[in-house]
């Protein structure tokens, strides 16, 4: 009896500390001490001076001379979230030796716990500015970001190379802009500037408008008007990139002669495109309110005739300036640069742009209309056989900027990536089409566009909008369940892409096994061999698997991307080997056998596919000029 007590205790007694309850913390709010910002002056005017010269290094140094109007706690930022990126993508990883000062001495500065764009200092008494120095270290290698500065041109971005005051609208926050580039350089930018002594001093303007702004400059340099109010600046790796000839020239012109024919207005006072042709600094195509920054491939100009290539970019950001930036998603719209933005409606912003950046290239001459349909088969094609689709709506795509930062995905067809731009451009060619049948024929997408785009000739300001403005417009058109077919087309769980946009308007998605010449030339610049549609896969220049199909032959062969191709039936792999195996496999019952090495092991996959080599193509049917015929017309 004593032995039982004894041993229930000590059981009592190990089991104590299973019963205790364990310590428990209690949340402390993670709130960034950053002061919410207001619609009113700012007290003063920034100076900004960037020495831009150090492009051996892509270092840019800077000295900035903040005014201050009383003493005490002030919180300068750096731009976070950039309109046109939908997403934070301020580099703040390579602002480096950043010192404040005031009255000579330096002021400490503390960065906010919860938000790192965020500096925290204390303005001591008698104090009229504050003084900043820092570098902005930008990338010498892709892996580190974009490259942003060669030996032969720069690309100056403003949000890159400052901090503003927190507390006000960006729009309400003065500045003065100077900049200083390499020795014999031209510099071009949307924002007017006087040069003296080799230092570009900018027009005194707003912080929203500077960062709106940004620069291209090189060392070889070649500048069109296209029309009184918009011109072409091209920078250059080498001078010969720079042989336009006036055919190429007059294809430009006719891009904004034809953007003004379509929207009815104009909302900015000059537009300057920045195009950079070069394989140096790191590709770009981002949108401005009075320019835009474009990069393309040097042979842009001098190769022509091989291919359209990037043509279509400068249409689509040239787009932006009426979509994108005059009217903007309200949810896009933010104070400043470090409110987060909504993306819900990208699918208009990007989607129609991309939808009026195909139709403005096809009317202006920067693609043939054949290369229009052949670009537009492509991308139809790709996203019919995305089974993605059956799991995450076209709607939640808008959130990927966010989401995967525009990182390589290794199953993009089974995780989606940004389809908002083309499945948003299919969904407005459906749009197109429709408008089309309830009216027979007599209105469009262009109705729309000088509409909705058209109001307030040469105001740059911003009108936002929302889906409701967006339906309100299309029935003012032709009434219809507008809000109807964009809500299925947003959330669907479909097998296919919405291909009705083809189907109504007289054309069908088909596949051959001739490659088109757009194909041809998209596979061309890439340096791999696409057959995505020959099996599911494509093969980079390096032999290595660069995509897989998700449930395709390829994907239940067992291949996915980084994969090395090593042989094909016992050949030494090769863009010919792959290809002509694909076509014997047509006729044949057996599989094409693949050796493959992963993580430096070898095996033998069977890919199982016997329907040969297939190409995407839009075939025409019916007689007469159809919906999509009449939409690429000139104007």
């Amino acid at each position: 009896m004593i032995i039982r007590s004894l041993l229930l205790a000590t059981s009592l007694v190990a089991a104590a500390p299973l019963l205790a309850e364990n310590s428990r913390p209690e949340a402390i709010p993670a709130i960034a001490q950053v002061p919410q910002s207001k619609d009113e002056p700012y007290p003063g005017t920034i100076r900004l001076d960037v020495d831009a010269t150090d492009v051996a290094r892509g270092i840019f140094r800077v000295k900035e001379s903040i005014p201050v109007d009383k003493p005490g706690p002030m919180t300068l930022l750096f731009p976070k979230w950039l309109q046109g990126n939908h997403a934070p993508r301020g580099e703040i990883d390579k602002l480096a030796d950043l010192v404040v000062t005031a009255n000579g001495k330096t002021v400490p500065w503390r960065r906010d716990p919860y938000d790192v764009y965020a500096f925290h200092i204390d303005v001591p008494q008698g104090a009229k500015t504050v003084e900043l120095s820092f570098q902005f270290l930008s990338a010498t290698a892709p892996s580190q970001g974009r490259i942003v500065a060669t030996p032969a041109m720069l690309n100056l971005q403003w949000n890159s190379v400052s901090l503003y005051p927190a507390g006000y609208y960006a729009r309400q926050i003065p500045i003065q802009a100077t900049a200083r580039y390499p020795e014999g350089w031209r510099a071009f930018s949307g924002l007017p500037s006087d040069v003296a002594g080799g230092v570009y001093r900018y027009e005194k303007t707003s912080y929203e408008t500077l960062l709106d702004s940004p620069v291209f400059a090189g060392k070889y340099a070649r500048q069109e008007q296209l029309t009184p109010d918009v011109r072409l600046n091209i920078v250059a790796d080498e001078p010969a990139d720079l042989a336009a000839t006036p055919e190429q020239i007059e294809t430009h012109r006719r891009l904004v002669e034809q953007a003004v024919k379509l929207f009815g207005a104009q909302h900015y006072d000059k537009y300057e495109f920045l195009l950079a042709l070069t394989d140096e600094m790191g590709g770009i195509g981002l949108e401005h309110h009075r320019s835009s920054e474009n990069g393309a491939n040097p042979e842009y100009f001098t190769k022509w005739n091989d291919g359209p290539g990037r043509r279509n970019l400068l249409a689509h950001e040239f787009t932006h300036s009426w979509n994108g930036k005059f009217r903007r998603p309200a949810g896009l719209w933010t104070p400043d640069h470090n409110t987060p933005t909504k993306n819900s409606l990208l699918w208009v912003y990007e989607g129609q742009t991309q939808f009026w950046g195909y139709v403005l290239g096809a009317r202006s001459g920067l693609f043939t209309k054949q290369e229009t349909l052949d670009a537009l088969a492509s991308i139809a094609a790709t996203l019919d056989q995305r089974p993605a689709r059956e799991w995450r709506g076209l709607e939640d795509t808008t959130y990927d900027p966010i989401i995967s930062a525009r990182r390589p995905k290794g199953w993009v067809s089974w995780q989606r990536s940004e389809d908002y731009y083309n499945e948003g451009m299919l969904v407005w060619l459906e749009v197109d089409a429709t408008l089309r049948r309830l009216t027979d024929g007599r209105r469009g997408m262009d109705d729309f566009a000088r509409a909705f785009f058209g109001i307030g000739d040469r105001d740059w300001g911003v009108v936002t909008y929302t889906l409701d403005d967006i339906v309100r417009t299309l029935n003012g058109i032709a009434p219809y369940d507008w809000a109807g077919l964009l809500d299925k087309r947003l959330f669907e769980h479909a097998e296919g892409a919405p291909l009705t946009g083809f189907t109504a308007s007289g054309y069908k998605l088909v596949y051959t096994a001739e490659p088109t010449p757009f194909f041809k030339d998209a596979e061309k610049r890439s340096k791999g061999t696409d057959l995505s549609f020959s099996g599911g896969f494509s093969v980079d220049k390096d032999r290595k698997i660069s995509s897989v199909i998700w449930d395709s032959p390829a994907y239940k062969a067992g291949l996915t991307v980084g994969t090395e191709i090593a042989a094909v039936n016992g050949k030494p792999y090769s863009a010919e080997v792959i290809k002509d195996a694909i076509t014997a496999a047509a006729s044949a019952k057996e599989p094409i056998q693949l050796l493959v090495r992963n993580f430096d092991q070898y095996r033998t996959l069977p890919l199982d596919w016997h329907g040969g080599l297939r190409y995407p193509r839009l075939e025409k049917f019916g007689t007469g000029e159809g919906a999509l015929d009449r939409l690429l017309t000139p104007r």
